[in-house]
């Protein structure tokens, strides 16, 4: 019996052994017509193989890469496109940069922070109402779905007037917001999975 730990290792695995050892076989083809032939054929299979890339665009470019790949760049065939550069494909990925910014309180995020710096510049009272209150509700569901505790408006409240540095303050007297019980029971109810079709 023959292991895979013995055998040759598989450049591009998705593609299986057995296209592996067509291309080898085309590799050691002397005759070009026939190499031609045989590298449409694989491409062919390779096609077949990953459905998935036809809603890539130019797949068949990739398949081509691929072939070139596998076969260590020592294929020569009339290929309709240029083979990949090697230096291209052993190139380093850039390092992703990541977000520094401190969140006051992470379960908010930092797009209410931004949001309510921007409320704090409102200049339209009207306006600035609506949108405090309606950061303060988002600010109250958002709570519930991260603790998925009972939680206050005092509580909600304190949090917007930390975030926006004292900046914003509201009275629990003459402010409102939804039922804990409320939002609690649309969260339960986004978080049912939908029954499967029969």
């Amino acid at each position: 019996m023959e292991y895979n730990t013995s055998r040759e290792k598989l450049v591009l695995p998705e593609y299986g052994r057995n296209i592996q050892k067509m291309v080898q076989l085309t590799l050691d083809e002397q005759d070009r017509d026939k190499r031609n032939k045989m590298a449409q054929a694989i491409i062919a299979i390779m096609g077949s193989m990953n459905p998935h890339l036809r809603d890539i665009a130019d797949f068949k470019h990739k398949l081509w890469d691929h072939l070139a790949i596998i076969a260590d760049f020592k294929l020569d065939i009339d290929s309709p496109y240029d083979d990949p550069q090697i230096e291209k494909l052993k190139e380093k990925p850039e390092i992703v940069p990541y977000n520094q910014h401190k969140i006051k309180y992470k379960h908010y995020g930092k797009t209410i922070e931004k949001l309510i710096n921007e409320a704090v510049k409102m200049e339209d009272p009207e306006r600035k109402e609506v949108l405090i209150q309606m950061l303060a509700n988002h600010m109250k569901k958002s709570y519930l779905t991260w603790n998925k505790e009972a939680v206050s408006d005092e509580q909600i409240f304190s949090d917007l007037n930390v975030i926006s540095d004292g900046q914003i303050q509201l009275n629990i007297n003459e402010t409102r917001l939804a039922e804990t019980k409320d939002i609690l029971a649309k969260n339960k109810h986004r978080r049912t999975p939908l029954p499967r079709k029969k």
